[in-house]
Parts: C-alpha cells; sequence; structure tokens
C-alpha cells in the first residue's frame, strides 16, 4: 500500500477541500464509457496492465486500520477462464479478528462522523478522478482476468459505474446538508445528519466491481465506519479500489477489508452490540439468514440495524405483435448473454407471440451462431467468457442436464459444458411448454434464456403471468409499439420490476439515469445510484434553538 506522510496529507486535503466543495455545487456527469478501439490510449494502458497480471498472483492480506494481516487461512481467487491460473493468494478473517475490527472501528467512528462532510466526499471525488485516470486500466484488468469480463462489461462496471457510484453519492452526500426544516419566529432548527451508532457491515458480491465499492464507500461518506467482507471471486479488484480509497485519503479504521468465510463473518457482525446495519449483494438465502439472525438479536442491540439488501431476479422480456422483431432479438441477445448471464438484471425468461416466434427463433439462433466465448484477455472478440467458479458452473451444468431429460422443455441452441480449463458455458435458449415450469421461476444466473410462446390474442393473461410466475421483482422489459399495450403492460407489471424498461434489454442501469433496486425476493430496492440512497446511512438529528427567552408557562386560553 502506498503510504501518504502526514505533512504530505495536511497539503492535499488543504487544496481538496477548496476544490471539492466547488465542485460539489456543480453538476456532475456520468463518466464516459470508452471504446478501446486499436491504437488508442486506453487500450495501450489496458494491455499493458493486462500483460502485468495475467500470469502472476497478487498476495491480499486482511486489513485493520493500518495493519496487514495474514491468518492460516489461506485461499486462492482463481481466473475462471483459466483455473490453472492463481490470480490472488488471500486468507480468511477469523472471528477474532473480525471481533478486533469491530472494536477498532467503533472507536473510530465518533471522529469520522464529526468530520464535515465535504472532507469525507472529497475521499471519494479524488478516488473516481484516479479510476477515472490512471488506475483504469488496473482495475479493469483485475476485474477482467479475476471475474472474467470482457473489455466493454468490466469498462461500464469498474469504470463508469464506479466512478459514477463515487461522483454522485458524494455530490448527494454533500447536497443533503442543504435539506434543511423550516424557521419559525423566534427559532431556528437545523438538521444534522449523523452516521449510524455502530458500524455497517458490507456484503459485496462477485459480478460487480463497482457493487463492492458502493456497498463499503457509500456509508463511509455518510460518516459511518465499514467492515467490508468482499467477494472471494472478485478480491483482486475490490483490494484495489480499497487501496485506492485508501490512497485517496481515506483514514485507518474506516473501512476494513475483511476477506471471510460467509456464516463465519455473518455470525459475527450480527451477535455484536455494535451492529448498525448491514450493506448487502448477493443471494435470497443467505439475506435471509442475515435478517433472521438480527431479528433473533435485537435484545443486543444498542440502535435496531438497517437493512440494505438486492437480491436478484429472474428478469422478463415480454414481447407483443407489435414489437420491432430486430430490437427484440439485439435486445435479448445483450440481456441474456453479456457476461454470461451473470447479471442481477440478465434476461432469463422471454414471452413471444406465436406469430412472431419463427422469425425472432430464426434471428436469435443465426444471431447466436455468431457469439464467440472464450478468454476475454487474448481474444476481444470474444462475446462472454467463462462462468465465475466450479459451484457456479455446476449449478448451470445441473440445470441443463435436467432441461435435455424434460418433456416440458427442449433445448434449442447451446446446452453444452466444459470445464477443463474455464467453466465455460455455452449460451443457450430453452423453450417451454409450461409458463409456470420452475425454469421460468427460479434464477440460474447463466448463460440461459428459457422461452414460453403464448397465442397472440392472449398478452393480457400473458402479463397477468409474468407477475406472477417468480417471486422475484427486479428487472423486466416489455417491447410494443402499440402505446395502449403499453399502457396495459405497465399497470398489470406496476410491482414486477423495480427497474422496467419499454422497448430496451433489462439490463445496463446507469447511476443517476436508472436508480436500481427490486423489491419482492429481489430485495429492499433502495435505489443506490438514486439521491435518496445516502439516507439510508444517515441517522439524522433535528436541532431547535429558541432565541426569545419564555416568560410565562400558563397559555393565553387559561386567562
Amino acid at each position: 500500500m502506498l503510504r501518504v506522510t502526514t505533512a504530505a496529507r495536511r497539503h492535499s486535503w488543504s487544496g481538496l477541500k477548496a476544490c471539492w466543495a466547488r465542485r460539489a455545487s456543480v453538476s456532475v456527469r456520468n463518466e464516459p464509457v470508452l471504446h478501446f478501439k486499436a491504437g488508442s490510449p486506453e487500450r495501450q494502458q489496458l494491455l499493458q496492465a493486462l500483460e502485468r497480471l495475467k500470469s502472476s498472483t497478487e498476495e491480499i492480506p486482511c486489513v485493520v486500520g493500518n495493519e496487514h494481516v495474514w491468518t492460516g487461512d489461506v485461499r486462492y481467487q482463481l481466473s475462471p477462464f483459466n483455473h490453472a491460473h492463481k490470480v490472488a493468494k488471500f486468507c480468511y478473517a477469523d472471528k477474532d479478528l473480525i471481533q478486533k475490527a469491530i472494536a477498532a472501528s467503533v472507536a473510530a467512528r465518533r471522529e469520522w462522523d464529526l468530520k464535515p462532510v465535504q472532507d469525507r466526499a472529497s475521499v471519494l471525488f479524488k478516488a473516481a478522478d484516479v479510476i477515472s485516470g490512471p488506475k483504469r486500466g488496473e482495475v479493469l484488468a483485475k476485474t477482467m482476468i479475476g471475474q472474467g469480463k470482457t473489455v466493454i462489461q468490466a469498462e461500464i462496471d469498474a469504470a463508469a459505474e464506479l466512478v459514477d457510484f463515487f461522483r454522485f453519492n458524494a455530490k448527494h452526500a454533500v447536497e443533503l446538508e442543504a435539506t434543511q426544516p423550516l424557521n419559525s419566529e423566534g427559532s431556528t432548527n437545523n438538521a444534522i445528519y449523523r452516521g449510524l451508532e455502530g458500524f455497517v457491515a458490507a456484503v459485496a458480491p462477485f459480478n460487480f466491481t463497482a457493487i463492492g465499492g458502493n456497498l463499503a464507500a457509500t456509508p463511509a461518506v455518510m460518516g459511518n465506519v465499514v467492515l467490508w467482507k468482499p467477494s472471494d471471486t472478485a478480491m483482486s479488484a475490490s483490494y484495489a479500489v480499497y487501496r485506492i480509497l485508501r490512497e485517496c485519503g481515506l483514514p485507518p479504521d474506516i473501512i476494513q477489508f475483511l476477506p471471510a468465510d460467509g456464516p463465519v463473518f455473518g455470525d459475527a457482525v450480527t451477535s455484536s452490540e455494535h451492529l448498525a446495519g448491514i450493506n448487502f449483494t448477493g443471494s435470497v438465502p443467505t439475506f435471509k439468514r442475515l435478517w433472521k439472525q438480527v431479528a433473533q438479536n435485537l435484545d443486543v442491540y444498542r440502535t435496531f440495524p438497517r437493512l440494505s439488501g438486492e437480491c436478484g431476479g429472474k428478469n422478463f422480456h415480454f414481447v407483443h405483435k407489435s414489437a420491432d422483431v430486430r430490437s427484440v432479438v439485439n435486445g435479448t441477445l445483450r440481456s441474456a448473454f453479456e457476461y454470461g448471464g451473470q447479471k442481477c438484471s440478465a434476461c432469463s425468461r422471454m414471452y413471444v407471440p406465436a406469430g412472431m416466434w419463427p422469425d425472432v427463433k430464426r434471428r436469435l439462433l443465426h444471431e447466436l451462431q455468431q457469439i464467440c466465448v472464450g478468454d476475454p484477455v487474448e481474444d476481444f472478440g470474444a462475446f462472454f467468457s467463462a462462468v465465475i467458479d466450479h459451484k457456479s458452473f455446476s449449478r448451470i451444468k445441473k440445470c441443463l442436464d435436467d432441461a435435455k431429460s424434460s418433456p416440458e422443455l427442449e433445448v434449442i441452441a447451446g446446452g453444452n459444458c466444459d470445464d477443463s480449463k474455464g467453466y465455460f458455458v455455452e449460451p443457450t435458449i430453452i423453450t417451454t411448454k409450461d409458463p409456470r415450469h420452475p425454469i421460468m421461476a427460479q434464477e440460474i444466473f447463466g448463460p440461459v434464456l428459457s422461452v414460453y410462446v403464448y397465442p397472440d390474442d392472449d398478452y393480457k393473461e400473458v402479463l397477468s403471468l409474468v407477475d406472477r410466475t417468480s417471486p422475484y421483482a427486479l428487472t423486466g422489459s416489455v417491447f410494443a409499439l402499440d402505446t395502449s399495450v403499453l399502457d396495459e403492460a405497465s399497470k398489470i407489471l406496476r410491482n414486477a420490476a423495480g427497474n422496467f424498461y419499454i422497448n430496451d434489454k433489462s439490463t445496463g442501469s446507469v447511476v443517476a439515469q436508472q436508480p436500481f433496486g427490486g423489491a419482492r425476493a429481489s430485495g429492499t430496492n433502495d435505489k443506490p445510484g438514486g439521491p435518496h440512497y445516502v439516507l439510508r446511512w444517515t441517522s439524522p438529528q433535528v436541532v431547535k434553538e429558541t432565541h426569545v427567552p419564555l416568560t410565562e408557562w400558563k397559555y393565553p386560553y387559561m386567562a
């Protein structure tokens, strides 16, 4: 880790305070997505970073305060498309180390919470500039090699979205200070946006580097201290983001970097009296387990913990006979198969009218033949790469094997797997005769698209079916040019998706444009990327100051 001297830090902070205070008063724009064309500076920077990393193994400790700690429980992050490559060597924090991190965090909380919000926000503004500029290639390369993303998927995630999270949430934090209650004659009122009293546990997924950074950094900018448990399969990129935050002025003990076994971490944080919040992205069973543990331990806590969770989806593309076929096909290919379907928002169920299905099917199968699945580092022409690990591969393989033997399902494309070198799964399309079949309801999290073909005129019944089939309610798309159908669909599917798209794919939400999240089994729908998200991580105090002495205890009506 780079270390900044005290004198240098004083100098940098004095400049940052003025610079970022001015910046917070102007608009923040979304980070441009770069194209990495041959010969471009960004492509050259990325290629150099990939060359440095593609055969190396990074050593990543637990970090508590300024102390780098190695425990005896050593693990490895493997590259999903070449599992012989050990991307990172890291260790799990044990119960004692987690308790030490909690104590150090709680001790540091008061001073951090009392810092002006502009000072805290300046860390995120500076980190965003560093990721946008000199560290862009490194963070992207680690995301590509460690998480199996293509150039564009890494760019959208680990550069553009992460930068947007940092900049917009810092801006929202500063602007929140200006949201004040009304004053009255003889008294003034002030809202103080305090951090939560205790610590926040941030539990991050593998599939978005940006999500890990947001889960930890956004509570921190609001004055909280955080225990960040990164995903085992996103360790390298997560550690890069953590180091950037530290190098940009984040003090020790504000975010503790704690790789850990999930149940060990969950048991430790939910049994602590100082737990003030959980910021989570992951599976429904894990979030339910944490929620139940919190409920069972309510009498232990000093305050009611805030629980924020995003848990995935079974996202739909509903197609009406008035839809533009080309948009349907291209949008579905991108939504279902980009990053191997390993997005919470990926389209995994599709409803197509019978009259349109022959054309849609023909085009889908034709385009599918052109999709290259391979090594995203050596072949920039790959559309997607391997799924994340052996556990995911095995789960998807079982799903495909079951589909091949089911009389109600037909695999019309793909269906094959190979884990000899990496965890590769072909892009697969499966049709079903039963719209309530489990394959239309259960999340697969892989490059598998299930399709139900319905009678053209039954679209209203099918819209209701879309709403009732899955327990999730994250994203969904309706493709139709008939505006009356769009109006009907918007009403019937009002609660079926937290992010609803019209004539567009169900993936690709952009910070500040489409704040992301869903309800039902998909989570608590707190909309990271929106202006209200920062409020989840504050405990406001309202202060009334009276300037006129109270001279009488009796009320006028008593005279």
